[in-house]
């Protein structure tokens, strides 16, 4: 018998432990099906860890997810939490990103898909957003949200003076950009990296070395450069134009959330947050999983969450982490007919719950 993959599940925040389980329970049956040994541990991440431990990721937690072989984590944060002050550095502040860094998950893919079920849920008309498929990779180790210095001062004027740096080394963007050439490769050919190059400094060293590198060692997939501000208006336009979007960290998380309108909800939106460049067949060790939305306060414990990317992200585990993409294929599938039957989610239109969408969805696993 193969060695168990070992899966640290960290459900996090408000509805975070509701579409969890639901992503525990779609990754337990497939793994039984496909006979893959699968050991699950279950711990505390972001709010509820401060309040039993008094910080939003223990050395526990972190010495666990090193260890693991992929992590699913559901969303994190609320009010209740928002004006905790701490002194020290963002990984004190911040559970997620602690565990981003340590694990130097820097390879974030996050795609979005327009579902022919869920067609008139988006604002778009139908021949425009039809057969959309976008896949946002996002550089997710650097750049602003990790830059330091970073903080607040009191000026002799009285004036509060925040900053923070936005710094990127050539081989960062290096590593990333190989990400993105790649994931075409397997998709349909076309990178667009997306900077501010006209007036960041970082931007412009992003733009030379994306230029660099699909030059010299990826002739064969086409490479578009957009100015941030105009890729979003773009991208907006005309979802079905764009194949691989990539993006610096900034910049990639605005993308992830726009692609969600081809989707119909951001509560459709998986991802996998890698250490490494995703290949078909080759298990990468040590990948974050986890829904693009967040912690939806407003609707936590009524059961009405969508666990779609949640459950999305597991098929993204099945594929990344354990590399048994015909398991993911399945999970891909049984969604889209759920979604064709007509069973949907409130925040899609529906009435269906969160544990009957789970179990429908199980049902056709």
């Amino acid at each position: 018998m193969n060695k168990p993959f070992q899966v640290l599940a960290l459900g996090g925040d408000h509805i975070g432990p509701e579409v969890v389980a639901s992503g525990l329970s779609v990754l337990r049956h497939v793994s039984a099906r496909y006979e893959i040994p699968v050991e699950i541990d279950e711990d505390l991440l972001g709010g509820a860890s401060w309040d039993v431990h008094g910080t939003f990721c223990t050395d526990t937690v972190a010495a666990k997810a090193r260890a693991a072989d992929a992590v699913l984590i559901g969303a994190i944060g609320g009010p209740e939490w928002d004006n905790i002050q701490i002194d020290g550095p963002i990984t004190e502040t911040d559970g997620l990103t602690r565990l981003r860094i340590e694990l130097d998950v820097f390879n974030a893919l996050r795609p979005a898909r327009a579902w022919n079920a869920l067609l008139s849920r988006t604002p778009y008309r139908h021949e425009v957003v039809e057969g959309a498929d976008i896949l946002v990779v996002r550089e997710n180790a650097g750049g602003i949200y990790y830059g330091e210095p970073r903080g607040r001062e009191v000026q002799s004027d009285g004036q509060i003076r925040a900053f923070e740096i936005s710094e990127y080394r050539t081989e960062e963007i290096e590593r990333i950009a190989r990400c993105a050439f790649r994931a075409a490769q397997a998709r349909r050919g076309h990178v667009t990296s997306v900077d501010k190059s006209n007036v960041m400094e970082t931007g412009r060293l992003w733009r030379e070395t994306i230029d660099r590198i699909g030059r010299d060692e990826f002739p064969d997939i086409r490479l578009s450069h957009l100015l941030m501000d105009y890729a979003l208006f773009a991208v907006a336009k005309s979802p079905q134009d764009f194949d691989v979007l990539l993006g610096d960290n900034l910049f990639g998380d605005l993308m992830s959330d726009l692609i969600g309108v081809i989707s119909g909800s951001l509560g459709m939106l998986p991802s996998a947050t890698l250490p490494g460049i995703a290949r078909p067949g080759h298990p990468l060790k040590g990948g974050i999983y986890e829904p693009t939305h967040g912690s939806a306060p407003d609707i936590s414990g009524q059961g009405v969450a969508n666990p779609i990317g949640t459950i999305l992200s597991v098929a993204m585990m099945f594929e990344h982490g354990f590399g048994v993409a015909s398991a993911a294929r399945a999970i891909e599938i049984a969604v889209e007919q759920c979604l064709d039957s007509g069973l949907l989610p409130p925040d899609l239109g529906g009435t269906t719950s969160t544990e009957d969408l789970t179990l429908a969805i199980l049902e056709r696993l």
